[in-house]
């Protein structure tokens, strides 16, 4: 069982590096491209990061930090022009393992639920809102929007995910790796200042 589990990670992380894919649907497709059982356990996100990790190290080491470190310069960007959203970067760009493919992921904790959608609009940007599910396991609203990065010369995908700010409360204890989960403005210019090697 715990072969199946680490074969699922391996071909999930393949596709969430190549294609883009978040890990949920890479997981299930990873079951069925291996032709097993859809009742197969699936690996936990971290096992699947940890595959991404060595998938990058292995096939991306020449490419990966300059794309991450576009996607975390433009992360910054729209984390500044929503500041007073009191904006977090989470997800692979946060954690490091993004490539050009992967999309933005910022939290933001506001003091009235629609004010992040009215400041889009009076900027007219333009973008699509659905709920999805939190951090909290609860139902949220995501602000999702294309933008241009210079460095990559394409659109990507940035998910304004709209908190309240009493979510913050509990929203910096560490995972299950003894990591913070997300970074603020400050937080996300020193890893562009300084990189880990």
């Amino acid at each position: 069982m715990e072969s199946a589990k680490y074969e699922i990670a391996q071909t999930a992380a393949r596709m969430v590096v190549e294609e883009g894919l978040e890990y949920g649907p890479a997981k299930r497709r990873a079951v069925k491209q291996l032709g097993l059982n859809v009742r197969t356990g699936l690996p936990d996100n971290d096992t699947v990061e940890d595959a991404v990790r060595e998938y990058i190290a292995l096939f991306c080491a020449e490419t990966q930090p300059a794309e991450l470190a576009a996607l975390r310069k433009l992360a910054l960007t729209w984390m500044e022009r929503l500041v007073q959203f009191r904006p977090y970067l989470a997800g692979a760009v946060w954690h490091g393992t993004a490539t050009r493919l992967s999309d933005i992921y910022i939290q933001l904790f506001c003091d009235d639920s629609k004010s992040a959608e009215i400041a889009l609009i009076e900027n007219k940007v333009d973008y699509g809102a659905r709920t999805v599910t939190g951090f909290n396991g609860e139902p949220v609203e995501a602000l999702s929007l294309s933008s241009v990065s210079r460095e990559l010369g394409e659109a990507i995908g940035v998910h304004l995910m709209v908190y309240d700010h009493d979510d913050m409360r509990g929203a910096l204890r560490p995972d299950a790796k003894r990591r913070t989960p997300r970074g603020d403005t400050s937080a996300v210019r020193a890893l562009l200042e300084n990189p880990a090697p």
